[in-house]
């Protein structure tokens, strides 16, 4: 079994590194984000050489990962299960991982054959569903109510791909399918990560893009390059300056409720139950930013 409970863990940087690159592979961890994943898909030519070469660079470097950094979450991204790559990228694959990245989801149907094929290797690894083409959108809420899917992403790139579009700096040609993702995350309880950036030394780009994400509902972002581990961490984490407000505000509301107001205003503001919910969101989104002692 994992070292890392996989129901507990809420990453808010999801750092990429080849597969094939045992050198960037071992470096994952110094920008100390949540979570990391090797990757046998879209980061290794689609041949047969390229990906069995990476197999076990990928397998050795997630178990010492696992093993030297028990603090950190640690994913192998495979190909897609209709993929003729699927069944031999089972391979590099161990039950010390946190889980699986399954990319292409489009039916649960596509979930559930994931899942069973972990299984007859004696895997129970839970699944980060990639949810990335027009039918993984429309589909999303019955992927992600399955239980072995505790997280899933939303890729906009191959999504506008699937569906002929053309990619913008605005992103307005995913706004309803990252949507869509994102409230069928909420819906069944999973925690959604947003889009990639593209753009490597673009810092306001990654910053407007994320607060996009952030906005929507996702609770972390998948990162590219190192650099953007930070500011991912940043945006999609509970500030000092949050933590303070919230927590006064719950205290302010216990006062009232006390001196048996129901109503009461908050620096200017009149108080009402959604503003309480978000308030007490924080403390827990606080909480789960740090593992407990029982997780390591």
């Amino acid at each position: 079994m994992s070292t890392i409970q996989p129901a507990s863990r809420r990453p808010r940087s999801v750092l990429f590194a080849p597969a094939g690159r045992a050198d960037l592979i071992a470096k994952l961890p110094r920008s100390q984000p949540d979570a990391v994943v090797i990757d046998l898909e879209d980061a290794v030519p689609a041949t047969p050489e390229a990906k069995a070469e990476a197999r076990p660079t990928a397998r050795e470097g997630s178990e010492r990962l696992c093993r030297e950094h028990p603090e950190l979450a640690v994913f192998v991204r495979v190909n897609s299960v209709h993929s003729p790559f699927f069944e031999d990228d089972l391979a590099a694959l161990h039950p010390t991982l946190t889980g699986v990245v399954v990319p292409k989801l489009e039916t649960a149907v596509d979930a559930e054959m994931a899942r069973d094929a972990l299984r007859e290797r004696g895997l129970t690894l839970p699944i980060l569903a990639g949810l990335e083409t027009g039918a993984g959108v429309w589909n999303a809420r019955s992927i992600l109510q399955l239980d072995c899917v505790p997280w899933a992403y939303f890729g906009a790139e191959d999504y506008v791909t699937d569906l002929g579009g053309v990619r913008t700096p605005g992103n307005l040609e995913v706004l309803y399918a990252r949507s869509q993702v994102a409230l069928a995350a909420r819906l069944t309880g999973t925690h959604a990560l947003d889009i990639v950036v593209t753009a490597l030394n673009d810092e306001p780009r990654f910053r407007e893009d994320a607060a996009q994400g952030r906005s929507l509902g996702y609770g972390g972002k998948l990162c590219i390059h190192p650099a953007q581990v930070t500011l991912s961490n940043e945006i999609f984490g509970v500030s000092e300056a949050q933590l303070t407000r919230a927590r006064a505000l719950l205290a302010a509301a216990e006062d009232a409720a006390r001196a048996g107001h129901g109503a009461f205003s908050f620096e200017g503001q009149m108080v009402d139950e959604p503003m309480l919910a978000a308030a007490r969101a924080v403390l827990t989104a606080h909480h789960s930013q740090a593992p407990t002692p029982e997780e390591l």
